[in-house]
């Protein structure tokens, strides 16, 4: 418990010594104490990667763009990041960080990493913990990461993983995951590979991740994948990845491609993707968005119009005349309906909620009787706006004011919020 209570005062000592991060300073500070990068290099073979920011740019560049602020210590060492990276990109456990403030601590034997929000408190990262404990041997290899939680306790991160465990063969890094019972984990819940072997670059980038036997040979797992290898460009640019099987020949994974390439603007942002088969024939290619260019939706085709204006007049109707399968294709099977309500045992308002299964029973026998609705009814369509994907709409009956949401999807608009309440303003406690 003391020594927890000391690392703690330590932490808070750390965040009330730090400065504002900008702030002017000479060119000569900037380039000793703090550097600016667009991205950080992708990364999805193992946290024993190096940590890399890419496409740097200088103090007056980063002011004016999504970035990463790099800080160092005396002896050059990593001291701070600072993500003010809001672009779209591929997150991944392994290449994003997910948290405001990364604060790093070293030994002579470790580094230890944690994370912080914007208040500076203490927050998990992408991998879901809260702090990460690297070890070095004397010749500064990294042998082990651990993972722990607010009290300085073991945990596991999102993959299930409490400790990496690393040691040299050849010119491969063997990995071995563990969890806190001390089992062997797989290198992730999406890919079955065991122990593994990892094959680096010299400039440190990955090339090459092999599924290794307890003999450290290579071998296949379930779909015939024994290693998937890693093209960069001289940027960092992450711009190919490939499968392969234990005679290094290109086989498809489990999601059916066996080559992955990745387009890059000037900057860095990854604009194009592309998957290609075993025998490098074109499966796939789409474009990505990017914040750099931001394309407004154009104005709402009349088409559209009517088919909003169909489908919340679809719900009523199918109440009104026991229409079921219309229900079944107004609403969104994830619909989420909702009123006011009031519970008398806990004399308070509530909120109640209607789900889909119900709505279409609803439709099936509710007005079964036909006295539900004026032989006549009104009902009233008001658009409110409608944007690109998603439309939100007043809608007025006999019975009931509601505000519905409506959502563009497989090709077809449906209902998938909705909030109502009697039209009738004395069923409700008057407002003060």
């Amino acid at each position: 418990m003391k020594k927890v209570l000391q690392n703690n005062l330590l932490l808070i000592i750390s965040v009330l010594s730090l400065t504002v991060l900008h702030f002017p300073k000479s060119s000569a500070q900037q380039n000793v104490q703090e550097k600016y990068f667009r991205h950080l290099r992708y990364n999805h073979v193992s946290p024993h990667v190096e940590l890399r920011g890419i496409h740097e740019i200088n103090f007056k560049e980063a002011q004016q763009t999504s970035h990463y602020v790099f800080r160092y210590n005396k002896v050059n060492q990593l001291k701070e990041i600072i993500n003010y990276h809001y672009h779209d990109q591929r997150r991944h456990p392994l290449s994003t960080i997910g948290a405001y403030r990364t604060v790093f601590r070293y030994t002579d034997t470790s580094e230890v990493r944690i994370f912080f929000d914007k208040k500076g408190d203490r927050m998990m990262n992408d991998r879901q913990v809260y702090k990460e404990q690297y070890t070095f041997d004397k010749k500064k290899f990294k042998y082990k990461l651990n993972f722990y939680d607010l009290d300085d306790n073991p945990m596991e991160s999102n993959w299930k993983i409490a400790r990496y465990q690393w040691s040299k063969n050849r010119k491969m890094v063997i990995e071995k995951r563990y969890n806190l019972k001390n089992r062997h984990v797989n290198i992730s819940p999406y890919f079955d590979f065991g122990i593994t072997g990892i094959l680096y670059q010299k400039d440190g980038a990955p090339k090459g991740n092999y599924n290794l036997n307890e003999q450290l040979e290579i071998q296949e797992n379930d779909v015939g994948v024994a290693s998937y290898q890693d093209v960069y460009d001289d940027i960092g640019n992450h711009i190919q990845y490939s499968y392969h099987d234990k005679n290094d020949k290109l086989v498809k994974n489990q999601w059916g491609f066996a080559i992955g390439k990745n387009d890059y603007d000037n900057i860095g942002n990854n604009n194009k993707r592309s998957t290609f088969d075993e025998n490098n024939n074109l499966i796939d290619t789409r474009d990505l968005p990017s914040n750099r260019i931001v394309e407004v939706a154009s104005a709402a085709s009349k088409k559209d119009t009517l088919e909003i204006k169909e489908k919340a007049l679809g719900y009523l109707i199918a109440l009104q005349e026991l229409k079921p399968d219309l229900m079944k294709s107004v609403f969104h099977e994830d619909l989420a309906k909702r009123t006011l309500g009031y519970d008398p045992k806990e004399k308070q308002q509530i909120i109640r909620e209607t789900s889909y299964k119900q709505m279409v029973k609803f439709a099936e026998s509710w007005n079964q009787s036909g006295v539900k609705f004026p032989p006549k009814p009104n009902n009233k369509v008001i658009i409110l706006d409608i944007y690109n994907h998603v439309a939100s709409v007043k809608l007025i009956s006999d019975n009931w004011v509601e505000y519905l949401h409506l959502i563009y999807i497989n090709d077809n608009w449906q209902i998938i919020n909705l909030l109502w309440q009697h039209k009738d303003v004395r069923r409700y406690k008057m407002k003060e």
